[in-house]
């Protein structure tokens, strides 16, 4: 598992798991990495330090080399944070979590499972996962509430 500290072209830092640098760069080109603050797909990757624990237990001798101390946290990630308040940075955080928990994911089938709980096929529930904004607008025109939680600014406009 990679983690990545990465940044949108506003200046928003967060935080990205991925298989491999492979499954990044992939995701990246295909506009799947998004700012969960400002939905931007202009992202880049942040100067980030690792910490290695090199022992479990701490030596202390010439001979037995010590866990790195944390680093001190890399300075575009920082910057990027300081201009968004962490009362709102942590009231995001909590609402993901809480929408993750209480929701299954359907993926791709998220217009299908929609329609399906409209038209009262099957018993309705918490869902999330992924339209395209054809979808989205389809599902609106027919009277299913959807709530877009990031979509790229092209996808946006095709909605308006």
């Amino acid at each position: 598992m990679k983690v990545l500290d990465l940044l949108c072209a506003h200046g928003h830092g967060f935080e990205g798991w991925f298989g491999s640098e492979d499954d990044f760069q992939s995701q990246l080109a295909r506009g799947l990495v998004q700012c969960p603050m400002c939905a931007s797909a202009d992202i880049r990757k942040a100067l980030s330090a690792p910490r290695l624990n090199l022992r479990s237990n701490q030596g202390s001798g010439p001979d037995q080399p010590t866990a790195a101390p944390h680093p001190p946290p890399s300075t575009g990630k920082d910057a990027a944070l300081a201009s968004v308040p962490a009362e709102l940075q942590a009231a995001w955080l909590q609402l993901s979590r809480r929408i993750i928990a209480n929701t299954e994911d359907v993926g791709t089938r998220f217009a299908q499972e929609a329609r399906r709980m409209h038209h009262g096929e099957i018993e309705e529930r918490g869902i999330r996962g992924q339209a395209t904004a054809q979808e989205a607008a389809q599902l609106l025109d027919e009277g299913i509430a959807v709530l877009p939680l990031a979509l790229p600014a092209a996808a946006k406009e095709s909605l308006q």
